[in-house]
Formats: C-alpha cells, sequence, structure tokens
C-alpha cells in the first residue's frame, strides 16, 4: 500500500528562474530583443468574446445536454484563451500603460461570468516574484487542501471540478488589499455582462457560460495545464514545466511556461522564440507533451498529490544587486 503523502517538497534553492535567466542573459544577450507588447492581441480578445457570445446565442435554443456538451467540446477551449488573453494584459504584455492593459483584461473576462482579470494580476505577479513561498504565492495549494483532497482519486476529481472555488480561497492568506477601483470597475462591467446575457439572450446562453468557465480550468484536459506548471510530476527536483503539445496552438503558447517565467516581459506570440534562440538550457528541462495523459496520471496516481509541490520558508536571494539589475534590463 502506498503511503499517503504528508508534506510539501521544501527548499532551500533560490528560485530556478531568477537563476537561469541570469545565464541564459550572459549567453545570449539578443533575447532582449524580444521584449515588448503585443497590441495585435486586443482583436483575438474581441473575435474570441464574439465567438463565445455568439455560441451562447445558438446553445439557447437547444437542449441542456447540448448547452453542457458545446461547453466542453468549445467553449472551454474559449475560455481558457480568455484566460491566457488575461494572464497577458495582467503582464501588460498588450499595450503600454497599465489601464488599457486592465480595460483589455476585463473584456477578456466577460465570459468568464465571474470579475476575475483585476484582482488576477495582484495575485499572478506575486507568484512570480515568490514562487514557492506559501504566504505570498497564491498559486500554491493551502495546507488544508493539500490534506483534505490527499491522494485520493475522487478527491482530486472534485478537486479539479471545483478548482476555481479552491483558488478563491487561497487568496484569503496573502497580505493584499482586497478592493480597489480596478476591483469594483471589474464587477460593475461584469454583472452589466451577466445581466445583459440573461435578459437579452436567455438563462441557457448564462449557463453555458458558467460551464464553459469552469471545464476550462477543472476537470477537462485543459485542467491539467494546472498541474503541468509546478507540480513534481516527472522529476523530484524540477519545479516548472512547459508543456509542447498541439494545444498550444489553441491555447496560445501558454504551455511555455518555464520560457513564461524566466522572460515575463515577452508576449504569448514570442515564446517559442526563447526556447529557439537558447535550446540547451529548455532541452536539458523535463516537459509534457499531452494533458490528457498528464490529467489522467494525476488522478490516479497515489505518488501524485496536491503535496507534490516546491515550497521555500522565504526568498532566497542571489546576488541580490545584481537581480535588481537584470530584472530591471529584461
Amino acid at each position: 500500500m502506498t503511503n499517503k503523502p504528508t508534506d510539501f517538497t521544501w527548499s532551500t534553492d533560490p528560485n530556478p528562474h531568477h537563476v537561469r535567466v541570469r545565464q541564459i542573459l550572459k549567453e545570449h544577450p539578443e533575447m532582449r530583443e524580444l521584449v515588448g507588447k503585443n497590441p495585435y492581441t486586443i482583436f483575438l480578445i474581441l473575435g474570441l468574446v464574439g465567438a463565445q457570445v455568439a455560441i451562447s446565442y445558438w446553445v439557447n435554443d437547444h437542449s441542456w445536454w447540448m448547452v453542457f456538451g458545446a461547453a466542453y467540446v468549445v467553449g472551454a477551449f474559449i475560455s481558457h484563451a480568455l484566460w491566457v488573453m488575461i494572464h497577458e494584459s495582467s503582464h501588460n504584455l498588450i499595450f503600454k500603460g497599465k489601464a488599457p492593459n486592465m480595460l483589455a483584461g476585463m473584456i477578456a473576462n466577460l465570459p468568464h461570468i465571474f470579475a476575475s482579470s483585476a484582482s488576477f494580476q495582484k495575485y499572478h505577479l506575486k507568484h512570480h516574484a515568490y514562487q514557492g513561498e506559501h504566504d505570498l504565492d497564491a498559486d500554491l495549494p493551502d495546507f488544508w487542501e493539500a490534506r483534505l483532497v490527499s491522494n485520493n482519486p475522487l478527491n482530486k476529481m472534485m478537486w479539479f471540478l471545483f478548482f476555481p472555488v479552491f483558488q478563491v480561497t487561497r487568496t484569503a492568506r496573502l497580505n493584499i488589499e482586497l478592493l480597489d477601483r480596478w476591483v469594483v470597475l471589474n464587477w460593475i462591467i461584469q454583472l452589466t455582462f451577466d445581466v445583459a446575457i440573461i435578459v437579452l439572450i436567455g438563462p441557457k446562453a448564462f449557463v453555458f457560460m458558467l460551464a464553459s468557465f469552469f471545464f476550462s480550468v477543472g476537470l477537462h484536459p485543459l485542467g491539467a495545464r494546472w498541474i503541468q506548471e509546478h507540480y513534481l510530476t516527472l522529476d523530484p527536483v524540477q519545479e516548472t514545466y512547459s508543456y509542447y503539445g498541439p494545444l498550444n496552438k489553441v491555447a496560445f503558447n501558454v504551455g511555455y511556461h518555464n520560457e513564461h517565467h524566466d522572460f515575463p516581459s515577452i508576449p504569448w506570440n514570442k515564446l517559442p522564440q526563447i526556447k529557439a534562440k537558447a535550446p540547451s538550457y529548455y532541452d536539458s528541462l523535463l516537459s509534457h507533451q499531452s494533458w490528457s495523459k498528464l490529467i489522467w496520471l494525476f488522478i490516479f496516481n497515489p505518488k501524485l498529490s496536491l503535496y507534490s509541490r516546491v515550497l521555500r520558508k522565504e526568498k532566497v536571494k542571489i546576488a541580490k544587486e545584481k537581480e535588481k539589475e537584470e530584472q530591471v534590463s529584461i
């Protein structure tokens, strides 16, 4: 019988991305040429939102099984792609200036039903700066969450199904102001959109978008993305993994996660070029090729659980002044 995991993997090593980016920039200074904005991303956002609204209009006149079937087969992929767009806006990779990026994120947020783009930016940037620090990194499961789910397959499936709920509870441990003008504006715009969908199209359209949202981050092959990024699925030490499978085509290269963490100022369309310019650094890392295979592995492998993450008690400094210089330079 396999013993239940009871603790995370604790590390005293510095954030691997802070170390590797220094090495890459020293060897490949041309990497800085990829840094910039991609304003054309806004057209993708508008197209994806329009497509989700159009599909919701179509399913509103069909049976409930069609509503949920369309949400799983099509809507989830659009909803997930919009998450990637929100992610781009959170790093200010669409326009110059904070305000237009925040508004772009709020537009991408519309079919998700719940206002989350403004608050996501706060928590996500902390994740980059303090990867592995439990009280500052909301991407990490809570201690009670890991104990509750453990390595039970049914528990893990339920965790995937209600992943957004668990994600929201984690933010309580972070010492971050919950409300500001951007969060309030996000909710005003979102609630206006939600009411408009119900009144102008119908309740099935609203449920379609809601189901698409939950599938896009939960019990669906796309849900494996949250496992792929930082769970110790292939190695007990490597704490970030990339995905190089075919779904990157519809997920706008979000699978290039090591590359993104190393160079968060490079937009989605140029992430594959990072790997191409510095293959020796990325080909040597373990990676995933299938999200479908990964979600199956995580659910049914008793050695994998929410404890399969690296934690560090505090940020490990590496050449502090040098690190500050290079973070500014990229």
